[in-house]
């Protein structure tokens, strides 16, 4: 596959969810961007963009192999012009003790070949910010705020020195707000300061979107940023100020009409997601699957779609494996971490892959683990980007799927209204 147009930003996100929010905030920022899933393969027929966003699902694996998919992504990049690539993670830094954000980091900057690198997961839109080294959400540490118990990759440390310094083999260092209100100078001179004394990456403040800007302009002096959308914006803002690109609208492609069947499945177990599906019980039907008999076996799902199938012709329907987070705990107890993620992620899955074979060609799906799942048995390469439905949530069209015409919707559990589920309806006509 070839691109005609210069490539200016390669990034590499580690889940779909938080690709659709990194590639919707480039398409604000003006560049002219396309999602894809996984390293595309040579006869993928992409439109000519300025942004490519590789979608991994490789937050939670095992961090050698998250590895090597992220160093194939890059070197994918590079091999098609990429001269910045980001390495996007998600705004709440999930990881644990072993990963998989320093490991990644560490062999990204090793084939960059930069002396150090930039690292912040501020995004201030979404109410992530990072001051002196530690994130808040809101108003409240990460340890104090909700999100701090992701089912997989529960984060109880706010302060992302210590937390990325428990995962790296480089030394990590600092720059604080102060160096950040005195512009990109003064942050090129800090870097220098750190690099000089063998830091290899730098958690860096930020509390508004100047900080953002800031953060960008001096992110390409290098070749390798690390963070989540929000230094997408300061990069895409960047980019148009360089003059290197000229600030484009959104593709009308990505917008025109499909119809057809919608239905809605939501697996994250975050509150706001919670929230979500209590909310779209008064505007359509929902069921709730049975954690336990989801694990037992393939009937639970197929109980869903025989309930689906039967109510799609009068309009969308929700399908929810979420829990709260006691629920979760205890189901982890009687069954063991992985074992419940998976069968719940395979379960969504089959379900997914259901409901297309019966004719929903609109599919709105919450939770970052669930979209992984529910992309790779749908077999979809790509993705347009298209309307914003929500601070980080895209309309998406499908590219290059083997079922045709489609749109959709991948959500990160923390994003959204209460309104989410009609909200992205109406745009996904």
């Amino acid at each position: 596959m070839t691109l005609a147009r210069k490539l200016y930003l390669g990034c590499i996100a580690d889940d779909y969810t938080g690709a659709s929010d990194l590639a919707n905030t480039l398409t604000r920022g003006g560049l002219s961007t396309v999602q894809t899933i996984g390293v595309p393969a040579d006869d993928l027929a992409l439109p000519e963009v300025d942004a490519v966003v590789v979608s991994l699902k490789s937050r939670s694996i095992e961090a050698g192999l998250a590895v090597s998919r992220s160093r194939s992504a890059e070197k994918w990049l590079r091999g098609h012009g990429a001269q910045h690539v980001l390495f996007k993670i998600c705004s709440t830094f999930d990881s644990t003790d072993a990963g998989n954000i320093g490991p990644v980091m560490d062999a990204l900057r090793a084939d960059s070949g930069d002396a150090i690198v930039l690292v912040t997961p501020a995004f201030p839109e979404t109410g992530r910010t990072v001051y002196m080294g530690n994130l808040f959400v809101g108003s409240v540490p990460l340890n104090e705020s909700p999100l701090k118990d992701h089912p997989l990759n529960p984060m109880h440390d706010s302060n992302l020195v210590r937390v990325l310094a428990r995962q790296s083999q480089t030394k990590i260092g600092l720059i604080g707000l102060a160096d950040i209100a005195r512009g990109p100078d003064a942050v090129r001179a800090r870097l220098a300061d750190l690099s000089g004394k063998g830091v290899g990456a730098a958690i860096v403040d930020a509390a508004f979107d100047r900080d953002l800007e800031t953060i960008g302009a001096v992110a390409l002096d290098h070749r390798l940023s690390v963070g989540a959308s929000g230094i997408g914006l300061g990069l895409a803002r960047a980019l148009v100020a360089s003059g290197k690109i000229k600030s484009s609208v959104p593709s009308a492609a990505a917008d025109a009409t499909v119809g057809g069947p919608a239905a809605c499945l939501a697996g994250s177990c975050s509150q706001a997601t919670l929230q979500q599906i209590a909310a779209a019980e008064a505007v359509m039907p929902v069921l709730r699957l049975d954690p336990d008999q989801v694990i037992a076996g393939k009937e639970e799902a197929r109980r869903a779609l025989a309930w689906a199938r039967g109510r799609l012709g009068e309009g969308p329907v929700l399908i929810a494996s979420s829990s709260t987070p006691d629920q979760v705990a205890a189901l982890q107890s009687r069954h063991g971490r992985d074992a419940v993620g998976h069968a719940i992620e395979q379960a969504m899955a089959d379900i997914a892959e259901g409901l297309v074979e019966s004719g929903v060609r609109r599919l709105v799906v919450a939770g970052g683990e669930t979209s992984g799942a529910v992309v790779d048995r749908l077999g979809i390469p790509g993705f347009l980007v298209g309307a914003e439905i929500a601070a980080g949530v895209p309309v998406l069209r499908a590219v290059g799927a083997a079922n045709g015409e489609m749109l959709l919707a991948l959500k990160s559990g923390n994003f959204g209204g209460p309104e989410f589920f009609s909200d992205a309806l109406k745009l996904m006509r």
